[in-house]
């Protein structure tokens, strides 16, 4: 029988929660248990595929085609497995079901409300992730903040299975904050208490609390928080900054917090951490320092690319390098063309994915910079396509070369819209999402990267390159290397006479995992760091751009 793991949050978001469900989850893992995570979204969305970047951070795909939360990403990440749509549960989802199911006659005669009917339909749809998947534990993170309006029912619903399931089967794990004013110099305990108390209002006693600070919470404090929250002391647990988040299960680990879980949740074997350990200290320690231009739209909230930024850091860690990424505007480009030149300080530069024509020029601009000026590059699908684009300009002379998305007049369509994707109306769930093959042609620089014919890799996109103009790429030495469903789509680009100059219309960075990083990332930094090492930089240069 599965048992459950409820992780909630209080005093403000953006406190790692995700980190510290993935972390725990990990160290369940090391312990034996076969365990996998559920993370709860209380918005009314019915899944993260519309949300802008700025307000939710990326959107995660899923082999089987969701567009879920990056949470997802983490546990992935960390768990070294892939995930399914059904990971990620939305309001939304919850409601339209229950709405269904009345319009259907399943509650007939019946006054439906939040309370059963909504409540029990969460119920089911955690117990169904555990049962399908056949899991020891479930690890189920609560989106939002405990006080919220749009996450009680949620709440409610954990609670009542606390009811049904009993505490051998069930446990509560609240994150919260420790803020410290630099003025006072002390980790204050109230906002933890009062975050406390609003969960008991709700009927919900917390069996681990995990503080979050920037430093380790004191002695004192925590025999504070077990006084006024009735939590023991043990399972009060410190987690202040660390240099990566692949150390957390370590800290965690130090902090005793698996006494507790495996104590109430009856799991008896012994946590083996020494593999995870020996990867965690990749990311730690190098002598080598990379730096990489991230030329995006979103780029003043790094969560738009954290799947992008986790890949690079995985890349880095296996070659011996730490990446430091820059941000970059690419409307700054538009509007001051003279910072091209600044990019020659940088050892790479990444386009990433997007949608829509604000700040193409630049990105486009940016590309055909780094081919001119010899710097490694990879474009990620949006990014593959404006390469493609760049080159048609640059190098094929189609001055007016564009992708449909921001000019359906072009009269060079390099890039168009997929045929399946020309009679779509609805937004949601639309695009060509999840896992496809993807055929490599050999010789080819990605046949030496994957060392395959074949690899599965993920996608979110509803343009495409036209290959009509294939022929005329190639015959410039811009080569298309990997096509998928027989041959009707381009997946990956490579530029010979390059140091590296490649792009994929799949999302690498979803696969990569700090155990098994994705190989182009890791041959895209292998090549920064051969640039890093050649090269004097000009950090006066890179300061000027990223002002």
């Amino acid at each position: 029988m599965p048992k459950y793991l409820f992780v909630t949050g209080g005093v403000m978001s953006g406190l790692g929660k995700g980190i510290i469900t993935s972390s725990v989850a990990k160290l369940l893992q090391l312990s034996g248990v076969e365990v996998t995570c559920l993370k709860i979204d209380p918005y009314l969305n019915f899944d993260a595929g519309t949300m802008n970047p700025y307000t939710h951070g990326e959107v995660f795909v899923t082999d089987d085609g969701g567009e879920t939360d990056m949470d997802l990403g983490n546990y992935e990440r960390f768990l070294n497995r892939d995930l399914t749509k059904a990971n990620n549960i939305t309001t939304g989802q919850i409601y339209k079901k229950v709405i269904d199911d009345e319009r259907r006659g399943r509650f007939l005669g019946k006054s439906v409300q939040i309370i059963p009917h909504v409540t029990d339909e969460i119920k089911r749809r955690i117990r169904e992730i555990a049962e399908k998947e056949k899991v020891g534990i479930l690890v189920v993170e609560c989106g939002g903040t405990v006080g919220d309006i749009e996450s009680l029912p949620f709440l409610e619903a954990f609670r009542q299975m606390r009811m049904e399931e009993g505490t051998s089967k069930t446990l509560f794990l609240h994150v919260s904050l420790a803020p410290e004013l630099s003025v006072v110099g002390e980790m204050k305990t109230k906002p933890t208490q009062h975050s406390v108390q609003e969960m008991r209002r709700i009927g919900i006693q917390p069996d681990i609390i995990v503080i979050r600070g920037t430093r380790a919470l004191p002695q004192d404090a925590k025999d504070k928080i077990s006084l006024f929250t009735s939590v023991p002391l043990e399972s009060v647990v410190s987690d202040p900054d660390v240099e990566t988040i692949y150390q957390v299960p370590r800290l965690l680990e130090r902090e005793g917090v698996m006494k507790p879980i495996h104590r109430q949740l009856g799991v008896r074997s012994r946590l083996n951490m020494g593999g995870w350990n020996a990867v965690a200290d990749r990311f730690v320690d190098h002598h080598t320092t990379i730096r990489i231009a991230m030329v995006g739209k979103y780029a003043n909230l790094a969560d738009s690319y954290v799947s992008v930024n986790q890949a690079l850091s995985h890349a880095g860690a296996v070659n011996g390098a730490s990446t430091r990424i820059s941000w970059i505007e690419s409307e700054e480009i538009e509007k001051d063309e003279s910072k091209l030149d600044l990019m020659e300080g940088y050892d790479g530069v990444v386009l990433p994915q997007g949608f829509g024509s604000r700040g193409i020029e630049g990105k486009i601009a940016a590309a055909n910079k780094a081919r001119t000026a010899g710097i490694p590059f990879l474009g990620l699908c949006f990014g593959f396509q404006l390469a493609s684009v760049s080159f048609a300009r640059h190098v094929l002379g189609l001055k007016r070369a564009n992708t449909t998305e921001a000019d359906p007049t072009t009269p060079h369509p390099v890039i168009d819209l997929l045929p399946e994707q020309k009679a779509v109306t609805d937004l949601g769930g639309t695009m060509r999402l999840g896992g496809h093959d993807v055929h490599i042609k050999r010789p080819s620089r990605a046949f030496d990267i994957y060392k395959a014919d074949k690899i599965r890799e993920r996608h979110r996109h509803r343009f495409e390159l036209n290959q009509a103009y294939l022929k005329k790429f190639e015959e410039k030495g811009m080569r298309y290397t990997a096509f998928s469903d027989n041959g009707r789509r381009a997946e990956i680009m490579e530029l010979e006479g390059h140091p590296f100059y490649m792009g994929t219309q799949y999302h690498p960075e979803y696969v990569s995992r700090p155990e098994r990083p994705e190989p182009i990332y890791v041959a895209f930094v292998e090549a920064c760091v051969k640039r890093a090492r050649q090269t004097e930089r000009e950090p006066e240069k890179i300061k000027a751009l990223n002002r």
